[in-house]
Parts: structure tokens; C-alpha cells; sequence
């Protein structure tokens, strides 16, 4: 009831301040036509008037009622530059106060409540550093301080804390704006808008925000780099650590713009996805496939056979196709393009310095303005009992190990339900072995939709695999040559005897042994980076999967370009890295690929949106291909055709998915889509039946009644 008696409060004042026109005497033109009296009611009572000024700018503020603006000028109108600038610091920063009470005392329970998971993160940040990321605001003013008052009551930083930071971060915007109302007081004619300390005024009030901007980068590097003495010159403009996608994306544009860059890796060039990920699963897959449609031949008319084979082969063409990729991410390409290229060991001394372990046993040491962090990921290994005793393989182990098996493993246990371990228990399924996928969740594939999520699960057990959801590994146990996997399942405990082991249950960023700690760079999973991909360093950056939120080589060279680019330009322009329009596909028979939102995130966040779905069995080439299967799913908002989300399941999902990822990169809907000419009968032509459903479902149906009643007049 209290709550609701202050809501009633706040809306009746809200209400009196429109109805009394008291809103137009904090205009420009209110303040100029009243500007006399002011004078006269001031020059008879001082006190009164400031005092009632005072609490009047107390109230609008408190209340978050449009005008603070027009009031501050009013006061350097009336009051002059000092008694100006005190009354408004200190009106403005007890109606902020209040008006951060206010919303903390009717909003903050339910949000936190409501939105805590989310807000886990920010919490932290603002009970860390709070004061100085409010000063922040304060002092350049990117959001109306009226929002910042009631966003800030949301979290958890002290009033008194909120208090006193907006008291001495608004002081120097108050102190521009109150000058400018000094000179607009004593503007007398329209030749006074051309006065040297009017001008003056307007320039300060344009150029603040970037003082104040400067001021706050000034204070923020000097409380950072506090202890650490910067190099008068430097090696290199740039030096990135490690050589997957993002180091070598972050290398190659230094040295396109000339810069003077280093690039050290310790292992192999090209990172995990060349050597261990991407490129050696896709080529196990299609080896695997082509198995598959051998079993299956008389889908397309001719005479199936169980495939004969040597699997050393099949794990020989895995490693020419990646000996094949290799020269494009070579130690000699790179070095033609005009980059240092050290194999070894790096670690950072100071923010400037990294010192190099070498391959070759000398150690070096190099200074640079600026360095990116590109260290990658790992296999992430569960404290599992007795795993280390049976022996397991990873995505990074496996290749090099099962390159020397005669044969594939004939019982292999995926430790894994995600991306990595369907691939890989499908395609071992397919080319012999007796695989058991085995999965704590209740489906595999947990972050697309239940039906997506369905009908992979289908597919692989169709191909053979035995698929174990809701089941968690307890222990491993190995007796002579028996090798067992202890599992639980609804209390109960079974046995599944194995010859071997994939952990396949995830990734985690490689953050220590390069100085992380030293320097107190802060890891939360990954490295902590702000928009920018900024460390607590400003001048040290992190891309690919070591800085997360994705795990994906295209969004490591995505992110590469930010990291780049404000390294080596920041001083001058920085970009914020662009997260908008993330795609992603799962390579398994038949593909997923998404990008944007799908049903299931949309229903959590609690997004309204609209779903139009084309079935693949009433396209023609998925006729053709004997593959009609799957579809394109596709969310927009509510009556309009701009996209939120797709997901596709089929043939070549991953392939079509690339031109939703293009609409809604720019910004084109569904009917641009259904607009464009797709050749026929191809895949691709999927996407424009698709938009053509959502067209149909939005059909005219007024209009059409009248057409259907106009051509019925024209026949006579």
C-alpha cells in the first residue's frame, strides 16, 4: 500500500506540473519572457528566491520532469556564475538522490528478482566499480542524467556512494551550462549572440563531452598503469599472442596497414579449428558420408553395399587436407605479408613487454604499443574417477592417435551431447564403430529448439548411435583389458564396457601461463573485455574464443578486426564489436544452422515475434537429392517481415543460411527475399518459399475480396 500511495503521489504532482502549464515556464521562451520578475522577486528577497529555487529544481528532478536544462540556465540568468553553480550542484544532486531512492524503493526488488540471472554480471561490476563507472556518466553525458538516476536505483551501489559521485560528476557540466546562462541573462539585442562570451559558452557546451571523455580515459590510465613505467619508444606497433583465426586475422590487418607487427605461436599455425577442429572433422564427416550413402545407394536408384575401406586412409586424407589448407596459414605466407612470426612461448612482463620463450631456446624480449590476446581454447577434461587410468582421446588428441588404429574403434563412448560430440558420434556411427553418446541433459544439442534438438537425436540413432540423455558419467574402471563407464540414470547405476573414449563436453579458454596473473587481467571463463574488446588494460586486447561469448573461428575473425583495428587506430576512433547477427551450424546429417533468435530463446526473453516454417519435402532439388528433409523456420516481428531469428535443419543448412545472415545484416526483410530471382531447382530456392509463406500468411485478405469481386464484374 505504501508503495502504491507514493505511485498515487508521484503521478498527482506529474500531473499538476501539465496541467498548471507550470512546463511552459521551463522553455527557453518562459524563461526569457519571465526573466524580469525573476529579478525583481530575487533583488527583493534573495534568500527566498534561491531558496524556492532551490527546492523547485530539487522537485523536478526528484520527479524526473523535463526542464532541469532550462533551469540550469535560468540560474546562471539569475544568480550569476557562483551562487549559479552552488544551488544547481546541489539541488541537482539531491533530486537525483531522491529520485534514485524512488525507483530503488518501487522497482529494485522486482527487477532483481525478475532479472537477477542476467543482472549477475552488472551487479558484480557495479559493486566492484560503481563509483567510477557512475562518474563516468556523470561527467560525459552519452544518457540523460534523469535516466542514469532511475537505471542506477535498479542496482545495488550505495545511495550515499550515488550521492556524492554525481555531486562531483555533474559539477563541471554544471558549471558549463550555469556560464551559459549568464550570458544568455544579459543578452539585450540579436547583436549579443555574436558576443565573445556567449559564443564561449556554446562552444564549452559542444566541446564537454569530449573534454570530459578525455579527462576520464586520462584518469582511468593513470589509475591502471599505475607502478608501471611506459617504454619513451617501442619495438612494434603491435604484437598478437597466438595464431588461430583471431591472431592471424589480427596480424594480417596490422601489417596491411603497415604496421610494424609480431605474431607468436607456440604449437601450429592456423590455430585449433585447422589443426584439431573444423577442418579435420569436416573432412572425417564426408568421409563418413559418402559411407552412409554407399549403405544407402538404392536412394538414388542404385545397388547399396556395405563400404570396404582402410581407415588409415580415411585419417591420412584428414591429415592432406589439412597438409593441403596448411600453406595458407603458413610461418612463410605471413612472413611474405610482411610479419615477424616467432614460434615459442609468450608471456607478458608489463603492459608493453612480452618476453619469448623461443623453439629454438633463446629468449627474446619486445615492447609494443599495443598487444592482442589470441590464445584460443581447450578441450575442457571432467573430473571424472578413474579417467585418466582407461585412457581418453580429445578433438585435439584424437587425430594424431587414430591415425594409427588399422580400423576404427569397434566400441567408442562420446563423452558429450554438443556440436562436437554429434559430429563425431555420427560420423564414427556411420563409418563402423558401436558408438554410445551419453548426455546429463535431457536432449542433445541444448541450445536450439526441442524439435531441432528431436530430430538430430533421430538421426543419429537411425545411423546407429545409442544415445543415452539424462545420463551422467560417475565414474571409469578398467580390469585387465576392460575398459567401463560407470553411468547414473534415475538413481540407478549401469555399465557401458567401451575401447574407447571422446570427451567431447566442451571448451575452455587457455588463460594461464602467459602473465595474466601478474598483471591481474581479469578472467571470469574467459577474459574480461569491455565493448571494445579491452582488457583492464586499454592498450591490451583479447579476440577469439580466450574472450568469448562465442566459440566459433568466424566470430574469432569478426572479432580480430575490432581488436586490430582499435589497437592500432584507437587513439583516433574505436569501434564497438558488433554481436548482432552471429550465425552458426552444426555439421551433422542433416545440418543445423541458425543465426538470430530461435523459438526458445524468444519465449525466455519473453519476445513477441511470429513463426512461418517451409517444409523441405515440397522442395523440388530436395525431391531431386532424395534428402527431403528438414525445414526453414523463420521468426519476424509481429505483422512486419523483418527477421529475428532463422533456423534451418537439411542439406546444406549452413550454405543457405548465409543469405538470412545478409538480410539481416542490413536490415532487409522477408519481402526482399521473396523479391530476389533464385535459380531453379536449387537449395537456395528453400529461403524464398519460405518468405513466400510469410507473404501468404499476410496476405490483403480486404483488398483481395474486392479484386475477387472486380474480376467477377469484368466477365460480366
Amino acid at each position: 500500500m505504501k508503495k502504491i500511495g507514493l505511485l498515487v503521489l508521484i503521478a498527482a504532482l506529474a500531473v499538476g506540473f501539465f496541467y498548471f502549464d507550470l512546463n511552459q515556464l521551463l522553455t527557453l521562451d518562459g524563461l526569457k519572457s519571465g526573466l524580469a520578475q525573476f529579478d525583481t522577486w530575487r533583488d527583493e528577497s534573495p534568500l527566498l528566491v534561491g531558496g524556492g529555487f532551490l527546492l523547485l529544481y530539487v522537485i523536478v528532478t526528484a520527479l524526473s520532469l523535463p526542464g532541469a536544462v532550462i533551469m540550469t540556465l535560468a540560474a546562471g540568468a539569475l544568480f550569476g556564475l557562483l551562487w549559479g553553480t552552488v544551488i544547481v550542484s546541489f539541488a541537482s544532486s539531491i533530486g537525483a538522490t531522491l529520485a534514485f531512492l524512488v525507483s530503488r524503493y518501487l522497482l529494485q526488488d522486482m527487477v532483481q528478482s525478475r532479472f537477477g540471472n542476467r543482472l549477475t554480471a552488472f551487479n558484480e561490476g557495479v559493486e566492484r566499480d560503481g563509483a567510477f563507472y557512475l562518474f563516468t556518466l556523470r561527467l560525459v553525458p552519452i544518457f540523460p542524467f534523469f535516466l542514469i538516476n532511475l537505471l542506477m536505483g535498479l542496482t545495488t551501489i550505495r545511495a550515499f556512494t550515488f550521492y556524492w559521485v554525481s555531486q562531483i560528476g555533474m559539477f563541471a557540466g554544471t558549471l558549463v551550462y550555469v556560464n551559459a546562462g549568464t550570458q544568455l541573462g544579459q543578452l539585450e539585442s540579436l547583436s549579443g549572440i555574436l558576443s565573445p562570451s556567449l559564443l564561449l559558452s556554446f562552444v564549452l557546451l559542444g566541446v564537454f563531452p569530449l573534454i570530459a571523455k578525455k579527462i576520464v580515459d586520462v584518469v582511468k590510465a593513470r589509475r591502471v598503469y599505475a607502478g608501471f613505467s611506459k617504454p619513451k619508444s617501442f619495438d612494434r606497433n603491435l604484437i598478437v599472442i597466438g595464431a588461430g583465426a583471431g591472431g592471424l586475422v589480427s596480424a594480417y590487418i596490422a601489417a596491411t596497414v603497415k604496421a610494424k607487427v609480431t605474431l607468436i605461436e607456440a604449437h601450429k599455425m592456423g590455430g585449433d579449428c585447422l589443426n584439431y577442429g573444423c577442418i579435420p572433422s569436416k573432412a572425417l564427416i564426408k568421409s563418413a558420408k559418402v559411407a552412409h550413402q554407399m549403405r544407402h545407394a538404392e536412394n538414388y536408384g542404385l545397388n547399396s553395399s556395405e563400404p570396404t575401406f582402410s581407415f588409415k586412409k580415411v585419417m591420412q586424407r584428414i591429415h592432406d587436407v589439412i597438409a593441403t589448407i596448411e600453406p595458407h596459414d603458413s610461418v612463410e605466407r605471413y612472413s611474405k605479408m610482411g610479419v615477424d612470426v616467432v614460434q615459442g612461448y609468450a608471456k607478458l612482463i608489463d603492459p608493453w613487454t612480452v618476453e619469448i620463450q623461443r623453439n629454438d631456446g633463446d629468449t627474446q624480449r619486445l615492447t609494443a604499443r599495443s598487444i592482442v590476446l589470441a590464445t584460443g581454447a581447450r578441450p575442457f577434461i571432467p573430473n571424472l574417477p578413474g579417467l585418466d587410468e582407461v585412457g581418453y582421446y580429445t578433438s585435439d588428441t584424437m587425430w594424431e592417435a587414430f591415425a594409427k588404429f588399422d580400423e576404427p574403434p569397434k566400441r567408442l563412448v562420446v563423452l558429450g551431447g554438443g556440436p562436437i560430440g554429434c559430429e563425431l558420434a555420427q560420423s564414427f556411427a556411420r563409418l563402423g564403430s558401436k558408438v554410445t553418446q551419453v548426455e546429463r541433459s535431457p536432449r542433445i544439442m541444448g541450445r536450439e529448439d526441442e524439435e531441432v534438438s528431436k530430430l538430430a537425436q533421430e538421426s543419429l540413432i537411425q545411423d546407429g548411435v545409442i544415445m543415452l540423455t539424462s545420463h551422467s558419467a560417475v565414474r571409469c574402471e578398467k580390469e585387465g583389458d576392460v575398459k567401463r563407464l560407470i553411468l547414473e540414470h534415475d538413481g540407478h547405476e549401469s555399465v557401458v564396457e567401451f575401447d574407447a573414449l571422446i570427451c567431447a563436453v566442451g571448451r575452455e579458454a587457455r588463460l594461464e601461463g602467459y602473465g595474466l596473473e601478474s598483471l591481474g587481467i581479469e578472467t571470469k571463463g574467459t577474459i574480461v573485455t569491455n565493448d571494445y574488446l579491452e582488457t583492464l588494460y586499454p592498450n591490451i586486447f583479447a579476440a577469439g574464443d580466450v574472450a568469448g561469448p562465442y566459440q566459433f573461428t568466424h566470430v574469432a575473425s569478426h572479432q580480430a578486426w575490432y581488436a586490430a583495428v582499435n589497437a592500432l587506430f584507437g587513439s583516433l576512433k574505436k569501434f564497438r564489436v558488433d554481436y548482432r547477427v552471429i550465425p552458426w551450424t552444426t555439421f551433422v546429417d542433416p545440418e543445423v544452422a541458425r543465426v538470430g533468435l530461435s523459438e526458445q530463446d524468444a519465449k525466455d526473453k519473453g519476445i513477441a515475434y511470429e513463426m512461418v516454417r517451409y517444409e523441405l519435402d515440397d522442395l523440388d532439388r530436395a525431391i531431386a537429392d532424395s534428402a527431403a528433409k528438414g525445414f526453414v523456420k523463420v521468426l519476424t516481428v509481429p505483422g512486419k517481415d523483418k527477421i529475428l531469428g532463422v533456423t534451418i535443419v537439411g542439406e546444406h543448412a549452413g550454405d543457405l543460411l548465409a543469405e538470412f545472415v545478409l538480410a539481416m545484416k542490413h536490415g532487409l526483410g522477408l519481402n526482399k527475399v521473396l523479391g530476389t530471382i533464385h535459380t531453379y531447382p536449387t537449395w537456395a530456392e528453400a529461403n524464398k518459399y519460405a518468405a513466400g509463406e510469410w507473404k501468404r500468411a499476410h496476405a490483403p485478405q480486404r483488398i483481395l475480396n474486392w479484386l475477387e469481386k472486380y474480376h467477377a464484374w469484368r466477365r460480366g
